[in-house]
Formats: structure tokens, C-alpha cells, sequence
């Protein structure tokens, strides 16, 4: 069954998720005017899948049941699935100008569809049987995961095993006959208080003496024991302000992160997809963590447009856009938005089928893609900052455009003077100049800068972890040896 989003979103009232945020306990967190926009974010990913000009991107046929599913619940099945998952991506980012929330739960999926049959193979259990079934449930009541890596990690230089407190890795505390009992946390959970489970994974590569870390596991949401505190990002709190609207900038979509708690919570036997095998961490987190990257030139791209777009109607309403370094820079921002986009298709491309028969990209080209994300957005926020100009941080508020308040001699109110020294080009209002500088503002500084700015750099991983990845899979020695052949050394 495909959900709607007006279905999606009912069915999170139905949930009993204990969110937290400001230092209270949040009880109708469906409606708050600061988590709402994240929940229609999502919402965006199920009407687009009932929309039939987006059939062929947003959904396909189950390779477990046959059923028609949303493509964000699909086990990749080739290098055309691939493709089809950057380009659904780039749709819905171009549709919200924020982060949907979905990516990561589907990469998760298909990290430990393919870890957990390797685990089988050697070790004889049945995770990728529990794990089979439980995505089974997924597509057939059409659910949102929130795939969780990040561990808190504490000190980072000792491992999971030598912290000082042992919470600041998820571990195993207890191991009964019909499940475990876990304990610690999972940080800067990308839309985890708007799903309705939750798919654990480790978060590094880890040693025999860090077992109990070596965990993966599914559990509702709701779960008794799993709590979140919700993460605050830059301007939130004008979504509180009665009225708001322009100065909002996106009022309709936005991101969400939270730190999500597991305190003491049990999870049955059938749930569980990795439990004490230590040698198979480090692969869910590559593979994971592979695939995440992909999903960059995807998301981010789609977002990337509506920047540029948003961008060149600043120009317009400044009367600047006939001006030669405006084309210009709008001309590199979208050389700088497609390369990211290149990256994407290309490790989509050289993708390859795992032993468990989903398709895996190409993971040096993946880290580069992700590479590349944690700079050219940086400078393609910049460029649209410089076209914006000063303003776009300036501005007065929404209130003052509209305030009646008689200021000057003439019997002037503070609207009419901000609305006469803030006007740009004679063909736009001084309003259409005013959203867009906020649309701005919002992207590029304020709460949305956690679905594009700010996440292009620490979402899947610092840069740092992409360029070890680098130099993994770069394969110097082989390099080495098509130079030494040229220039005749044996």
C-alpha cells in the first residue's frame, strides 16, 4: 500500500514518540509550528509517489514481493536503479529546498541487506533472514526508517570499548534467550522524530574488545525506553512568532535533527541483524556510508537548483541581472551544481552487484562525489549571497513592512517608509524582493542551512573520512605501475 502524505502524516499521531525540546516534554509534536515543516518535507516523498508524471522515479517493483513500493523502501537491483535513486533524490530536493529525510533509512537497507548475508555465510546465523522479513513489513505498510549510525563517540581518541563512560557507543548491556537489551545514543538523527522505526548500524570499524558495540538492530520509533531530544538550528523560533511568514523564508518544508536515546530499550531476537560479530562492522559503515555519499549528488543538487534559481530572481528584483558578472556567476554556481550531480550518476553507474544480489556503487567515485559536496556548495552559497547583497541580512522584519505606526512628518507609517527604501527594480513589488531575500537568508544561513550548507560538510561523514576512503580505494601502487611500464623501469 502507497501511502498519501495527508495518510503519512495521520499515521504519526497514532505513535506514542516521546520528543523532547527547549527542556519540556513536547505532547502533540505532529503540529508544532517548528517540527512541522520537517513532517511535510516527508510528506513531499509519498505525494510525489501518487503523482503519475513521477512513477517511474519514485516507485518500482519490490525484488522481495513484487509489489509496487515507494523507491525509497527498494533493494537496487541494477545500475539503472541507481541512477533512478540520485534522480529521485535531486526531484525532491528541487521540490522542498530542504532535506526530505528518507536517504538514509534506504541506505541502510541496502548496507545490511548485502552485510547481513555475508554475516550468514560465515557465521551461520539469520540475520539476513530477520532482516528480509523486517523490510518486507517496511514496504508493505509503506514506512519511514530512520537509518542511525552516529554514536556520540566521546573521546575520540580511544576506541568504544576504552571511553570513559561506556554509553557514548551504543552497546549491548544485557543478552537473553529472546533478544538484547541495548543502552547509549545516536547523534544528529536526520528526521528521526518523523519516523516510524528506527534501523541501527555501528558507526565504526571496530576490534574484539569492542563486541558489545558491534550491534545493528531495528525497533519502533515509540519503543519503551527511546526517547529524543530535538536539535535547535539558527532562527527556529521565528516559526513561533504569531503571524510569521516572510520572515520565515521556506515555511513550508524544512530539516530535523535530533540526539535519539536508547535507554535500556530490549529488542526481540527476530529484529536483530548483528550482534557481537565485530569483523562485519567495518563493512556496514563502508557500505552504508558508500552509498550515503551517492545520495549527496542527488539531494543536494535538486536544493543546489532552487538556490540558483533563487539567486537569479534576486538579481532580477535588484535590477542587476543584465549586469555581466551576474550571468557569470550564476553560470559557474550551475557548473558547480551539475559537476555534483555528475558524480552522482557516475558512481550510480559503475555500480555492481553484491554477494546478496542488490546493486552497490562504485565507492571511490561515491567519496569523491561526497568530497566535492563538502566544498562546491559552500561556494555556490556564496556566489548567491554576493548577488543577493548586503539585504538579504539587514532586512527589517516582516512586521515593520506592514506596521502602521505613524512615523513620519507627512504622516508616513514605518511600512511605508521600508517598503519605499527597500524597493529594487520598478517591474517587482517590494515584497516579491523582501521573500526572496529571506528565501535566501533562510538556505544559506538560517534553519534550512542543516538540509544544504552546513550538512554538505558533516553529513555521511566529515571530509576527513571520505579522503581516508580515498585513499583506499585509490590504488596508487597500481598507478605506480602504469608509470614505471611508460617509462621503461622494471
Amino acid at each position: 500500500m502507497l501511502m498519501t502524505g495527508a495518510q503519512y502524516i495521520e499515521s504519526l499521531r497514532k505513535l506514542n514518540t516521546r520528543v523532547y525540546m527547549f527542556g519540556e516534554k513536547i505532547e502533540n509534536w505532529v503540529d508544532h509550528p517548528i517540527i512541522r515543516p520537517s513532517i511535510n518535507c516527508v510528506a513531499m516523498t509519498y505525494d510525489l509517489a501518487q503523482d503519475p508524471q513521477y512513477a517511474d522515479l519514485m516507485t518500482t517493483k519490490s525484488s522481495l514481493t513484487g509489489k509496487t513500493i515507494n523507491r525509497f523502501a527498494h533493494l537496487h537491483q541494477s545500475t539503472d536503479d541507481l541512477k533512478k535513486k540520485v534522480k529521485m533524490q535531486r526531484l525532491c530536493g528541487q521540490k522542498t529546498a530542504s532535506c526530505f529525510q528518507r536517504c538514509v533509512g534506504m541506505d541502510a537497507f541496502n548496507a545490511v541487506f548485502s552485510t547481513t548475508y555475508e554475516i550468514d555465510q560465515k557465521y551461520g546465523t539469520e540475520y539476513h533472514k530477520n532482516f528480509i522479513e523486517y523490510l518486507k513489513y517496511i514496504q508493505e505498510k509503506d514506512l519511514i526508517v530512520d537509518g542511525a549510525m552516529t554514536d556520540p563517540k566521546g573521546n575520540r581518541g580511544a576506541s568504544p570499548a576504552g571511553q570513559k563512560d561506556a554509553d557514548l557507543f551504543l552497546r549491548i548491556v544485557e543478552r537473553r534467550e529472546d533478544g538484547i537489551v541495548v543502552r547509549g545514543a545516536k547523534t544528529h538523527q536526520t528526521g528521526s522524530i518523523n519516523s516510524h522505526e528506527h534501523l541501527i548500524m555501528p558507526t565504526i570499524a571496530m576490534t574484539e574488545a569492542d563486541k558489545d558495540y558491534a550491534v545493528s538492530f531495528a525497533c519502533p520509533s515509540d519503543a519503551e525506553g527511546l526517547y529524543m531530544i530535538y536539535g535547535r538550528q539558527s532562527c527556529d523560533t521565528r516559526k513561533l512568532e504569531e503571524g510569521a511568514d516572510i520572515d520565515l523564508g521556506n515555511k513550508e518544508y524544512g530539516g530535523q535533527e535530533a540526539l535519539v536515546v536508547f535507554d535500556n530499550v530490549f529488542i526481540p531476537k527476530d529484529r536483530i541483524f548483528l550482534c557481537g560479530e565485530y569483523d562485519f562492522a567495518g563493512m556496514m559503515v563502508e557500505r552504508f556510508a558508500g552509498y550515503h555519499r551517492q545520495s549527496y549528488g542527488g539531494c543536494k543538487v535538486g536544493v543546489g537548483d532552487v538556490v540558483i534559481g533563487a539567486a537569479a530572481l534576486a538579481a532580477d528584483y535588484n535590477g542587476a541581472q543584465k549586469a555581466s558578472h551576474i550571468k557569470d556567476k550564476l553560470i559557474e554556481m550551475t557548473h558547480l551544481n551539475e559537476t555534483l550531480y555528475c558524480c552522482g550518476i557516475a558512481c550510480s553507474s559503475e555500480g555492481y552487484p553484491t554477494a546478496a544480489g542488490n546493486y552497490q556503487i562504485d565507492l571511490l567515485l561515491a567519496n569523491v562525489c561526497k568530497q566535492n559536496i563538502t566544498r562546491f556548495p559552500y561556494e555556490i552559497v556564496r556566489l548567491a549571497e554576493d548577488i543577493a547583497g548586503g539585504l538579504m541580512v539587514t532586512m527589517p522584519s516582516e512586521k515593520d513592512f506592514k506596521s502602521e505606526t505613524v512615523v513620519g512628518k507627512n504622516g508616513e507609517t514605518i511600512g511605508d517608509i521600508c517598503n519605499k527604501y527597500f524597493a529594487g527594480s520598478p517591474e517587482y513589488t517590494t515584497e516579491e524582493r523582501m521573500r526572496i531575500l529571506r528565501f535566501l537568508e533562510n538556505i544559506c544561513l538560517g534553519s534550512a542551512a542543516v538540509g544544504y550548507r552546513t550538512e554538505s560538510m558533516h553529513g555521511a561523514g566529515s571530509p576527513q573520512a571520505q579522503r581516508i576512503m580515498i585513499s583506499r580505494q585509490g590504488n596508487i601502487n597500481a598507478k605506480k605501475e602504469l608509470a614505471k611500464t611508460i617509462a621503461g623501469i622494471k
